[in-house]
């Protein structure tokens, strides 16, 4: 049998109302530790949600991993194409990591209405490519089947290009492009608007049939500006990059061009950095709960073992060790720490509930990339978090448990 621990319980659950200070000093203790754990959840769900949500943004229209030409990659305002076939895009396949592989022919337009004009970037794409995103964010209309044989020349412009030329599904639009020799002329229908909340995507980047963009740029059939990769595992994506690297090195397509991959942290640094400002946030958030908590819970317990100075002295005076009354009041002080933790994940989780089914909390989009706060319920973090509540809470009670050697048996004792 666990003395110190029966103990403990047989104090917890003693509903002596005379005992007005320790009740109270319980209670707020307990919120305490029920705040410190709910704000924790809520912090780290929210910066998960909004980390992977503005990462799966960028890379619905840049990828995971770009396959360009080289020099593509090293003058990024030039767009050299790279001879990419059926075969090729096989062997990107077949690397470890990899998902999926798609072409994608790019050409710079400028589309006019008889009231404005925009410069933009067209982004031809083929039957392969993955339009699960383009699903996700689509604002209106239908997306249209991508072609790379044939084109009707469709196209698929953001809500903001649609607000700024006053277009809608359907409308048909003037685009020009201007290269050394001429100006030539296409006539687009729109066949769909999306919406990303990103504004380097939403301001700029329209989507076509990837025939149309290699005839805009005068290439063969097997030419484009790139392959876009997308990774089964993020985490592992500078991995896959340096196995694709490998594959790649020495190799060079039909016309002799060296062919190399581009991962989407570094061809959008500034974005994935800010990314990762967040974490030390994070880091720093959960440090100031966890002493919030911890203080709490110090304060506390010095309260109950003061308050019952005179059962310590009983217990000694019955030959109870000092290690044994340590024990119970660090029982004790599981059980508050425990109820408390109950309730913090109660309204933790459930915040993060509320705020997925119903998006209570909104956002400007033009600052923070979304409408309303995402959030993502990690269950194993959420089990860690708990479990380092705990461990934390209790090594900081070991210190205040000591004051217990301290009370003298002869001088708490006394009768009433």
């Amino acid at each position: 049998m666990n003395l110190p621990l029966f103990m403990a319980r047989r104090l917890y659950g003693d509903d002596d109302r005379r005992r007005r200070v320790s009740r109270p000093a319980i209670r707020i203790a307990t919120i305490g530790v029920a705040i410190g754990l709910a704000v924790m959840i809520v912090t780290v769900s929210v910066v998960l949600g909004f980390k992977h949500t503005i990462r799966d943004k960028v890379a619905g229209f840049g990828s995971h991993i770009q396959v360009t030409n080289a020099w593509s990659a090293a003058m990024t305002a030039d767009n050299f194409p790279v001879c990419i076939d059926d075969s090729v895009l096989h062997v990107l396949e077949g690397v470890e990591g990899v998902s999926h592989a798609a072409r994608v022919a790019m050409a710079q337009g400028i589309l006019k209405t008889d009231d404005d004009f925009l410069g933009v970037m067209f982004k031809g794409v083929g039957p392969e490519y993955d339009t699960r995103f383009l699903r996700e964010c689509l604002a209106s209309g239908q997306l249209p089947l991508f072609c790379d044989t044939a084109t009707d020349f469709p196209l698929v412009i953001s809500k903001t290009m649609a607000d700024k030329l006053r277009l809608s599904v359907g409308d048909r639009v003037y685009a020009y492009f201007i290269d050394s020799d001429n100006v030539r002329a296409r006539r687009f229908t729109v066949a769909a608007t999306y919406q990303t909340n990103m504004q380097r995507f939403d301001d700029a980047v329209c989507i076509t049939d990837i025939y149309a963009t290699q005839k805009l740029n005068g290439w063969a059939a097997d030419e484009c500006s790139g392959a876009e990769l997308l990774v089964g595992d993020f985490a592992q994506l500078d991995e896959t990059n340096r196995k694709l690297a490998g594959t790649l090195r020495g190799t060079t397509d039909a016309h002799g061009n060296i062919m190399v991959p581009q991962t989407v942290t570094s061809t959008y640094p500034q974005i994935f950095s800010w990314l990762e400002l967040l974490d030390v946030n994070v880091w720093i958030i959960l440090a100031l709960m966890i002493a919030v908590a911890g203080i709490t819970m110090v304060s506390g317990l010095l309260i109950i073992i003061l308050e019952r100075t005179q059962t310590i002295g009983v217990l000694k005076a019955l030959g109870a060790r000092n290690a044994t009354v340590r024990h119970t009041f660090l029982w004790f002080a599981v059980f508050i720490i425990g109820k408390g933790m109950l309730w913090g994940d109660i309204v933790g989780v459930g915040a993060v509930a509320l705020q997925q089914t119903a998006g209570i909390v909104t956002l400007d989009p033009q600052t923070y990339y979304v409408s309303e706060a995402p959030v993502e319920l990690n269950v194993p973090l959420v089990a860690l978090l708990n479990v380092a509540t705990m461990l934390i809470s209790v090594l900081a009670l070991t210190g205040p448990s000591y004051i217990v050697s301290r009370i003298n048996p002869a001088k708490t004792i006394h009768c009433d």
